[in-house]
């Protein structure tokens, strides 16, 4: 037939091809005169291409048919064009079978064919799309060893790719690359670029990209616009947006729908609900019909300014307008009845969910776990998660990591530490072994980087993408968060010894303890009385690159405190305004003045240096003064409290009970009043102990009697209930006070009389 075909080939025109492929009847014979037009270029033609794609889409047997057609052909020695396979890896990936799809690709080199620009760049949109960037890199790396020459098209996918896998710098070198090349970059490429660097938080450099763009002459799309002012919205930079589009419209730009809700989702992040509420508003004054995307958005605004019930009745009109809700919608919506502690009107919108023939995903089931979880609901939440499964809803790791968390607050932690084993099993337990050949763990990146490069070069690319696939799919390994979790349960229960232990583990496992990791070990070694392996731990963490947050110093100076190591907290309090300020000889200046008594002048040197950072953080002064009360230096804790209130930097209400109950044990009883007037002032409410506390040390003097009662007035004006706020002895103190002024007052009266 080919030997036929061939003396016609000048008489032939694509009409001429398209015709015959249309009307022939005998699928056979259309794949085989389509493999043989496909050897020459003017007639190789996209119609012909979506012909075929259509024919092994529609009929189950097509497939199978083709590849029957391509081994008769080639055993008969017919030269086969890249063509030819290129409609069998669209056709699969049209039908949703990508893996077949690569496998059509990596069979080419067993036809003798090798595959061209359009082939391999159909190849790396699907890699790309199936989150195989890592094998479509490598695919890229066998594109230029063949000496094809990418295009703007290539680049384009695989900057897109390396974007949304985060990696923006590679992104920007391969983009780099492209323009060394010689290629320009399309309005696709700077879109996908753009978009890249928006994603890493990089807005102001997709802006300069976005200049040099209509600088080249490459006039921007709707999308680059909308993806700017996406940018933009994500980071709570609303106003820059107002004046960005003000721009934009004078370039030409409209609004459509996507920019639209670019703006009302940035609004929403920065909580400015009622502007948008208004511009979705206008949505529909300017005849623009919102999809269910913007809804969604809508749904959750709505839900976190606590307007669930006016969400619920939005999904009303939504449906309405022929608008179906998606699980997106429900899972806002839901999230919303969740954070109001909803939790059975969340459960109910799950069943509705089911009704509307939806079905929920990872995401819906971990918002109603992780609001049960809260609640305290832990065997319900659990229930949920092992009903998941069977729903075809795999759990994430922040579904494992709110199971575990609220398992080891209930005090489970044996179960916490089961659910955690089980998350590193994952779905696919044999699979681990497989890969590292008898090791306990998966190649970390570079190792499986290597490994896919070599089965590429090795033409096993369909094995590569199999094994990336099978990764995916293997099970949600645990983060440094689940660990620290687990780290924290332990250590909450005083088992230090499993928490050390999977400290360890975590970092066999790849994993880089962070400043939680340690903060939470150094409390847990603290609580257990390890003192010197906590300090110990704090070298570890600084040798590592891991920097103490005031976090593990706040840590550390309340467990110095409590230990009446006085000098040991400040002296921690100190080295961490040496990291956070680096004013070493000041700083240095106040030690000696603190070694020398002079807590007053040390604490007012302090803040002179603390209170021009943006960092400044009041715990420390609390945890200071809280601790000079431990050591019942009364009257130095006020006159700190003095400088404090002086440079108005607050007490907690924790630190108002240590100070007046060390005043009343030193006999300072006014002073000891002043501070719970100024905490009634401040709004707290203190507990009843202190409270009985002080009005029992005023009723047992003579000359203090009336303060206490004059106390308890200005208590029920600032709205203390006294029937609770006072213990009953106290309470019974002042009604026998009460009624022996009330008598002394009658007999005065009688005795004048």
């Amino acid at each position: 037939m080919e030997q036929v075909l061939e003396k016609v080939v000048p008489f032939l025109s694509q009409d001429v091809i398209s015709s015959v492929l249309e009307k022939n009847t005998d699928p056979s014979l259309t794949f085989r005169f389509f493999i043989w037009a496909c050897r020459r270029k003017q007639f190789c033609r996209l119609n012909s291409h979506n012909y075929i794609v259509d024919m092994l889409v529609n009929d189950a047997n097509a497939f199978d048919l083709y590849w029957k057609v391509l081994d008769e052909l080639n055993s008969c020695n017919v030269l086969i064009n890249s063509s030819a396979f290129t409609v069998l890896i669209d056709g699969y990936w049209k039908v949703g079978k990508a893996d077949l799809a690569v496998e059509a690709f990596g069979r080419m080199s067993d036809f003798r064919v090798k595959p061209d620009l359009f082939t391999y760049n159909l190849v790396l949109h699907i890699l790309v799309k199936k989150d195989a960037i890592l094998l479509g890199l490598a695919v890229y790396n066998m594109m230029l060893k063949s000496n094809i020459d990418p295009n703007c098209s290539t680049f384009s996918i695989l900057i897109d790719g390396l974007c949304k896998s985060g990696s923006t710098k590679e992104a920007l070198k391969l983009f780099d690359e492209m323009t060394e090349r010689g290629i320009m970059p399309d309005e696709i490429t700077y879109t996908v670029i753009i978009s890249g660097l928006c994603l890493a938080g990089r807005i102001d450099d997709g802006l300069k990209l976005f200049n040099t763009m209509k600088v080249s002459g490459c006039v921007p799309v709707s999308a680059t616009y909308n993806t700017l002012l996406n940018g933009f919205c994500k980071l709570g930079r609303i106003d820059e947006v107002v004046l960005l589009l003000k721009g934009f419209l004078k370039e030409g730009y409209v609004l459509d729908l996507n920019g639209y809700s670019c703006l009302i989702d940035g609004l929403v992040r920065a909580r400015r609900y009622k502007e948008a509420c208004g511009l979705f508003l206008n949505v529909f004054r300017v005849n623009i019909e919102p999809d269910v995307v913007l809804y969604t958005i809508m749904f959750r605004g709505l839900s976190e300014e606590g307007r669930v019930m006016e969400a619920l009745a939005l999904v009303e009109k939504m449906r309405e307008r022929g608008v179906t809700p998606g699980v997106q919608c429900y899972n806002a919506l839901i999230k919303g009845l969740c954070d109001m502690d909803f939790l059975d009107e969340a459960r109910s919108l799950l069943d509705d969910v089911y009704k509307v023939d939806q079905f929920p995903d990872t995401h819906t089931c971990t918002i109603l776990i992780c609001g049960m979880c809260r609640n305290g609901l832990v065997k319900e939440a659990y229930d949920l998660y092992e009903s998941m499964e069977k729903r075809g809803c795999y759990p994430s790791v922040v579904t494992f990591n709110a199971l575990i968390d609220g398992l080891c607050k209930a005090g489970e932690l044996e179960k916490a530490q089961l659910l955690f084993y089980k998350m590193e099993i994952g779905k696919n337990p044999s699979l681990f072994l497989r890969l590292s050949q008898g090791a306990n763990q998966i190649p970390d990146s570079e190792s499986l980087q290597e490994l896919v490069a070599k089965l590429c070069e090795l033409g096993k690319v369909h094995k590569a993408y199999k094994l990336l696939m099978k990764l995916a799919d293997s099970g949600v390994l645990p983060d440094i968060m689940t660990y620290n979790i687990l780290i924290n349960g332990f250590c909450k229960t005083k088992n230090i010894n499993s928490a050390l232990k999977l400290f360890k583990e975590l970092q066999f496992k790849g994993h880089s303890p962070d400043t939680v990791t340690y903060g939470t070990l150094i409390d847990g070694l603290q609580r257990v009385d390890r003192e010197k392996d906590s300090f110990a731990l704090i070298d570890l963490m600084t040798s590592n690159g891991c920097a103490p947050n005031a976090s593990v110093y706040k840590t550390l100076m309340t467990w110095s405190c409590r230990r009446r190591k006085f000098y040991v907290a400040f002296s921690f309090w100190l080295r961490y305004l040496k990291s956070l300020h680096g004013q070493v000889e000041e700083i240095e200046l106040m030690e000696v003045m603190f070694n020398n008594g002079k807590y007053e002048e040390a604490v007012r040197s302090l803040l002179k240096i603390d209170l021009k950072s943006r960092d400044f953080d009041s715990a420390f002064y609390t945890i200071f003064l809280i601790g000079l009360c431990q050591w019942q230096k009364a009257e130095e804790a006020l006159k700190v409290f003095s400088v404090l209130d002086e440079h108005g930097v607050n007490l907690t209400p924790a630190s108002c009970v240590m100070l007046i109950n060390s005043l009343c044990k030193e006999g300072m009883l006014d002073q000891a009043v002043n501070i719970f007037v100024y905490s009634m002032e401040k709004g707290f409410m203190l507990g009843s102990w202190i409270c009985s506390k002080l009005i029992k040390s005023l009723l047992n003097l003579e000359d203090k009697k009336e303060h206490a009662f004059d106390l308890v007035e200005r208590m029920k004006c600032m709205g203390y209930d006294l029937e609770t706020h006072l213990t009953r002895n106290t309470k019974g103190f002042l009604l026998r006070i009460s009624y022996m002024k009330q008598n002394e007052t009658v007999m005065g009266a009688c005795t004048v009389r």
